[in-house]
């Protein structure tokens, strides 16, 4: 396929060509999302056996969070200017070569650099999968039951993978890292036969001194933020880090302005409902993973359950996020985005504030389901409503890097929250206390999950306000950039 095809429709019948490119680039989103919490379960085999040291454990999950978080940007850019396709391609390949091999090495730090790889290949995969959606489906009902579907995938995948998780480390941890190979594979070969070649930027320049700093910057800031907990947000390697990495993102931005052909142009951070949606998705995602990690230490050191107990916990809200999803498209075309995403959050705040009545002897059915079946409605309102908010009124050529600002505040956003939740509950009684002095901890660490929700909640009313008057929307910016060119 190496001429330009389209696929573009407005028509939410689709024949099975679409259907195929839309199910291709869902189920390798699904699997970059899985492959973010399979793992977890697995630590404890994966130290007993390789002999890890704690610290060291935590870069197997941490390795890929940082190759994700901090390269999304450069992934979605890299899209737009080479092809949708082709580095989609090139991508989900890598991913399942470092799958393989990360299932067969006996060495922990080859473990991690795996983990590293394939986290840096989700970051090209995802913004790429999500521009071939936007640019395949027009803006409007179309796209909105597309971005609906290819939603449910990820959503489905992340709590699919702490219930693989737990199965899977029966048999052995190496089905954690081996499962998602062969998927990938078959996702190859359709993605070669099904998804068209699309056209690219024609005479555009790479910004290559943009992207050694912006990439620099990002996996700097995303790695002080994986490290703080562990050696304390006022060590001095800690802000040393932060220093560099915002001495390298403030140089990126001076070159972004200074660009004739910028890797991100400043003017689409001008447009209200995209650069709400990254910010409320970033405090949205940053809420929801340490929300979800006070959880399973909860279930797991409090009351005592297994991992897959645990895992089986959070199936109510995957299984509400599944069927869900891709039957919201019909309520978000009738009353907007800035309605659903807001609808979303109440119920996530609510889930949370919920939460805060646990103690030692609190049943699943009274204390923990209410909440679950909270965040399944939350999400299944609002994380398919800020991705089509993330990316309506933005033009073809600039879809991948709006999926990848997405991607990177997401990613971004859950790393912050996890590291402020984590310290905050090693401030208050640790990881390693006893039960009782755990519980102690989970209050205070609940009430700050709590606060980003509402600080995201606010973000959402502000979207509310915002909707009774004219969006400014980035494109005619970019038209004018592209005929003065």
């Amino acid at each position: 396929m190496s001429s330009s095809v389209s696929l573009s429709t407005t028509s939410t019948r689709w024949d099975a060509r679409l259907w195929g490119v839309l199910l291709t680039v869902s189920i390798v989103i699904g699997l970059d999302a899985l492959d973010v919490s399979m793992v977890g379960v697995a630590l404890p085999a994966i130290q007993a056996d390789l002999g890890l040291s704690t610290s060291a454990l935590q870069w197997v999950v941490s390795g890929y969070v940082l190759g994700y978080g901090g390269l999304l940007l450069l992934g979605g850019r890299t899209a737009d200017l080479l092809g949708r396709r082709r580095v989609f391609l090139v991508a989900v390949a890598v991913f399942a070569l470092a799958s393989l091999l990360g299932g067969l090495v006996d060495d922990g730090a080859l473990l991690i650099a795996s983990r590293f790889v394939k986290g840096l290949a989700a970051a090209f995969t995802a913004p790429a999968a999500l521009s071939i959606i936007t640019t395949t489906f027009q803006e409007g009902p179309a796209r909105n039951k597309a971005i609906s579907i290819f939603a449910v995938f990820g959503a489905s995948g992340y709590s699919a993978g702490l219930v693989f998780s737990g199965l899977l480390t029966e048999v052995g941890w190496r089905w954690t890292f081996l499962l998602p190979a062969p998927i990938a594979l078959v996702a190859l070969v359709a993605a070669w036969r099904l998804i068209p070649s699309y056209q690219r930027e024609e005479g555009r320049g790479y910004d290559f001194p943009g992207a050694i700093t912006g990439a620099a910057g990002s996996l700097l800031l995303v790695f002080g933020v994986v490290e703080a907990p562990e050696v304390g947000w006022a060590a001095p390697r800690t802000l040393i880090t932060f220093v560099v990495a915002l001495a390298l993102l403030v140089t990126f931005v001076v070159i972004e302005k200074r660009s004739s052909h910028p890797l991100l142009r400043l003017g689409i951070l001008r447009s209200g409902p995209l650069a709400r949606a990254n910010l409320g998705g970033a405090l949205f995602f940053g809420a929801y993973i340490g929300f979800q990690f006070v959880v399973m230490l909860y279930l797991q050191r409090v009351l005592g359950w297994s991992a897959l107990q645990t895992a089986l916990g959070f199936l109510p809200a995957a299984l509400i996020v599944a069927f869900g999803s891709p039957r919201i498209e019909p309520l978000i075309d009738r009353v907007g985005t800035p309605r659903t995403i807001f609808a979303g959050v109440v119920a996530h705040v609510i889930g949370y504030a919920l939460f805060l009545r646990i103690d030692e002897h609190s049943g699943y059915a009274g204390s923990v389901l209410p909440s679950m079946i909270l965040l399944g409605i939350g999400f299944t309102l609002a994380f398919s409503s800020l991705n089509i908010q993330a990316t309506n009124g933005i033009s073809d050529s600039e879809q991948g890097l709006a999926g990848g600002l997405l991607n990177t505040s997401l990613q971004v956003g859950g790393a912050i929250g996890l590291a402020v939740v984590t310290a905050v509950l090693t401030a208050n009684g640790g990881r390693e206390a006893s039960p009782a002095a755990l519980l102690t901890g989970l209050t205070p660490a609940l009430s700050v999950v709590t606060g980003i929700a509402v600080l995201g909640l606010l973000i959402a009313i502000s979207g509310l306000a915002a909707r009774k008057k004219p969006a400014v929307e980035p494109v005619a910016e970019a038209d004018l950039l592209a005929l003065a060119d």
